[in-house]
């Protein structure tokens, strides 16, 4: 069936381009833009890097020293990079990350959800150029917001979606009630209208008001589909348990949804609509991707918190890891046939980190062990088919992976360096770019 053209209108412009599979695996480069610099970030893998090809420049974001933003440029006809340059103060919280892109009208912007308090937004003065003093300003529709997702639609309109911690709005509310809500722009981010205001619903989706208090939603990713102008969405549950209202003990299950970005609604795999407001009674029924146990296993909080979410041919596919008893990453692949999920444990070890398509069919997988250099590479296929690819070689681990909006190679995939504290007073990662060469 052809695309509608409103559909059509909606694919942005700065995906990440198909790739011919044959290119040799083991033609992988990495630069260290930056050297032990790094400080422990739980940013998702959403947007931490995109390339222009006004500038034929791939700029990229981090997280620094008290979990401070800094970005970077690489030339991609000089074969240089940019010293870091420090936009603004992460106030010591590993929450408060950046993730970027590039606006309508060439000018980059950073996002950040300062953890559980407000949306703040860098603006490069000058387009195509990380160059100058960036402004930052307090995006009063983001209120009391934390992992902030953004993403760019083909006219130009920006989409941010993020997790609310509603009680730091009205002291009433349990401290496991944290809801995912949105901000829209039209004028390339200067002004923002939230979910509430476009749908008159409370919020876009979640829960409120479980047996098991996991009202908490985790977002592990978002990815634009190019064919069909919506976004999907791998999240998993949190919350205290059902004995107690506390904030991120337990995690639970993983599910599954698309958003139009026209109609404001949400989709299950099976095209159901929902509406423009998810509740519980309907993320159970028509989201689920799988059910796990309300368990800490070997003390892990179970599933993490990082999922990824593709398609293959039209049919989306969701990638996790839970834990054993001795705290080992059990990994999973689970992919929609068209009436149900198949799940399928692929590998046992890994932190999926991030994925990548590479034809219609045919996705790259990246993933990491834990206290090892290195990023190991898979090739996952219909089937939940999941095939040993690469590996490609770190100087020291690794905590994050991103693949750069619209990357050009050799610039194709951002990795933050592990640090080696929890604590982000300490930054001695390194900043990883890889790709072909």
């Amino acid at each position: 069936m052809p695309m509608l053209p409103w559909l059509v209108s909606l694919v942005t412009a700065a995906t990440v381009p198909v790739v011919d599979p044959q290119l040799p695996a083991d033609g992988f480069s990495v630069m260290t833009p930056a050297t032990s610099v790094a400080s422990r970030s739980d940013r998702r893998p959403v947007a931490g890097g995109v390339y222009d090809p006004v500038a034929d420049q791939t700029f990229i974001s981090w997280s620094g020293k008290s979990a401070d933003t800094y970005v970077q440029a690489y030339d991609h006809k000089k074969k240089t990079w940019t010293s870091p340059k420090k936009i603004s103060g992460g106030e010591s919280d590993s929450h408060n990350y950046p993730t970027m892109v590039l606006a309508a009208d060439g000018h980059l912007l950073i996002f950040r959800g300062m953890h559980n308090t407000r949306t703040v937004i860098n603006r490069a003065p000058n387009v195509h150029s990380l160059d100058g003093t960036w402004t930052e300003t307090k995006v009063a529709a983001g209120n009391a917001a934390s992992y902030p997702m953004p993403v760019k639609l083909n006219d130009g309109t920006l989409f941010l979606f993020y997790r609310e911690t509603t009680n730091q709005i009205d002291p009433k509310a349990a401290a496991d009630f944290r809801p995912m809500k949105y901000i829209v722009s039209k004028d390339n981010g200067k002004t923002w209208k939230n979910s509430v205001q476009l749908t008159g619903k409370p919020w876009a989706f979640g829960s409120k008001g479980r047996a098991d208090h996991m009202d908490e939603i985790y977002v592990g990713q978002l990815r634009l589909v190019p064919e069909t102008g919506r976004i999907q969405f791998a999240y998993t549950l949190a919350g205290g348990g059902p004995t107690q209202h506390k904030h991120d003990v337990y995690h639970r299950n993983v599910y599954y949804a698309s958003f139009d970005p026209v109609s404001l609604k949400f989709y299950s795999a099976a095209g159901r609509d929902l509406g423009t407001q998810v509740d519980d009674s309907e993320q159970e029924q028509y989201l689920k991707v799988a059910d796990t146990p309300l368990e800490l296993p070997g003390g892990a909080k179970s599933p993490d918190y990082i999922l990824q979410v593709g398609s293959q041919s039209g049919k989306p596919f969701v990638l996790w890891f839970q834990f054993d008893s001795k705290g080992v990453p059990l990994d999973y692949a689970a992919t929609w046939n068209g009436t149900s999920w198949d799940r399928k444990q692929v590998t046992t070890g890994l932190r999926l980190r991030e994925a990548e398509p590479l034809d219609a069919l045919t996705w790259r997988v990246y993933g990491t062990r834990d206290n090892k250099p290195n990023i190991e590479t898979f090739l996952l296929t219909p089937g939940n088919t999941w095939k040993p690819e690469t590996t490609i070689t770190t100087a020291k681990p690794v905590q994050r992976i991103e693949v750069i909006t619209g990357f050009h190679d050799p610039a194709r995939i951002l990795i933050s360096g592990a640090s080696t504290d929890r604590d982000v007073s300490v930054a001695d990662g390194d900043i990883y770019v890889a790709g072909y060469n």
